[in-house]
C-alpha cells in the first residue's frame, strides 16, 4: 500500500489510561497526535478511561483503521488493551499480548533473559512481610515493583539507610517485590526499531533533580537528566549493548518499538570510555515495550541521531501496526 493510502487512514492515538505513568502517556499521545496530524493522517485522541464499554462504544463509533497505542504501564503495557484490540479486530502498533505481558512482567522477564542466555543481576521474588523483616540481598540492593514502569516504586537500600522497613511498610505494588542486586556504574540504553538496534545512549541523571539513579524525576523533568549519544564507552561493551538489546527484544516475542535499558559497571575498567582495558559488565534492567515519545525520551532521541525525525518515527509505527488475532 502506498504512503498516500496510509496516511489517507485513520488512526486513533490511545493515551492517558489508569497507571501510574498516565501522565507521561497523555504527553507522549499528544505529540503522536500532533506529528500524525501535521503528516496528513486522520488523528484523533482518545483517553482510555476506567469504563471499558465506553471506550469500545469510542472505538466503535470511530472505526480506526490503525490504533496508535500511547499508553504507558498497567492495562496498556501488559497485555491487557491489546487483547481487547485483538478481539474486535483493530491493529495497533507496537507488541502483542505475549510480549508485553512478560516484559511488563519483570520477574517473567528474568526468566526469559536468562533462559537466552542474556545478563541479568542476581536477584529474585520477595514477599514484602519477608523484606520488613530482613535484608533480602547484601547491600546495596534494589527494591522494585513487579509490573511498573518508568521507576515508579523504585528504591535503593545503601550502606547505613534504615528506609526498608518503611518502604515495606508503605508498599502499594502487590504482595511481592523484585529486588536485585544493586549495579554501579552507567545507565545505558538501547532502542531497537524492527530488527534495527540502533545506538548507545548514557544516561547521566542530574543529582538535584534525582535520587541517585534514572528515576521518573530524572526520566521526564526538563533538565532530569543529561543523554549523550553514542555512549563514549568501551567499543566492546557498545557492540555488546546492540546485540544484547536485539536479542532481548527478540527473546520476549517483540514487535514495532522497544527500548532496553542497562546497568554498565565500569568502576573496574575502562573508566576513561576510550576502550582501553577490558569492557565492563552489562545487565538488563528491562525492556519497555510501549518506549516514552515525550520531549524527554530517548527512543525519538535515538531515531533522530539516525536519520528518522519524530513525524517518520511515529508514521513508521503506524505503517507496521499489526492485529495478532
Amino acid at each position: 500500500m502506498s504512503h498516500a493510502a496510509l496516511r489517507s487512514r485513520k488512526v486513533t492515538v490511545l493515551m492517558g489510561g489508569l497507571s501510574a505513568e498516565r501522565a507521561v502517556s497523555l504527553s507522549s499521545g499528544a505529540q503522536v497526535l500532533r506529528a500524525l496530524n501535521e503528516s496528513g493522517y486522520d488523528a484523533r485522541a482518545l483517553d482510555a478511561g476506567p469504563d471499558l464499554r465506553r471506550l469500545l462504544a469510542e472505538l466503535d463509533a470511530d472505526r480506526p483503521d490503525v490504533v496508535f497505542n500511547a499508553l504507558h504501564g498497567r492495562f496498556g503495557e501488559d497485555g491487557a488493551i491489546q487483547g481487547v484490540l485483538d478481539w474486535i479486530g483493530i491493529p495497533y502498533t507496537h507488541s502483542g499480548i505475549r510480549a508485553s505481558a512478560m516484559a511488563m512482567d519483570k520477574h517473567a522477564a528474568r526468566a526469559v533473559f536468562a533462559a537466552a542466555g542474556l545478563p541479568v543481576a542476581r536477584g529474585g521474588l520477595v514477599a514484602i512481610a519477608d523484606l520488613a523483616s530482613a535484608d533480602p540481598l547484601p547491600r546495596p540492593f534494589v527494591i522494585k515493583p513487579v509490573n511498573e514502569g518508568s521507576s515508579v516504586g523504585v528504591e535503593i537500600i545503601r550502606e547505613g539507610s534504615n528506609s526498608r522497613a518503611a518502604i515495606a511498610a508503605g508498599w502499594r505494588y502487590g504482595p511481592n517485590a523484585l529486588v536485585e542486586e544493586f549495579i554501579p556504574g552507567r545507565e545505558l540504553t538501547v532502542a531497537v526499531i524492527g530488527d534495527r538496534a540502533l545506538t548507545v545512549t548514557d544516561i547521566t541523571p542530574n543529582p538535584a533533580m534525582s535520587h541517585g539513579f534514572y528515576d521518573y524525576d530524572a526520566k521526564y523533568a526538563d533538565g532530569g537528566s543529561q543523554h549523550q549519544l553514542p555512549a563514549v564507552i568501551h567499543p566492546v561493551a557498545f557492540e555488546q549493548a546492540l546485540e544484547i538489546a536485539l536479542a532481548a527484544h527478540r527473546a520476549l516475542g517483540c514487535t514495532g518499538a522497544t527500548r532496553t535499558d542497562f546497568r554498565y559497571d565500569d568502576t573496574r575498567s575502562d573508566k576513561a570510555g576510550a576502550g582501553d582495558g577490558a569492557p565492563g559488565r552489562l545487565v538488563i534492567l528491562e525492556v519497555n515495550t510501549q518506549p516514552g515519545l515525550t520531549p524527554t525520551s530517548l527512543l525519538p532521541e535515538q531515531a533522530a541521531f539516525c536519520g528518522m525525525d519524530f513525524a517518520a518515527l511515529c508514521a513508521w509505527m503506524v505503517e507496521h501496526a499489526a492485529c495478532r488475532a
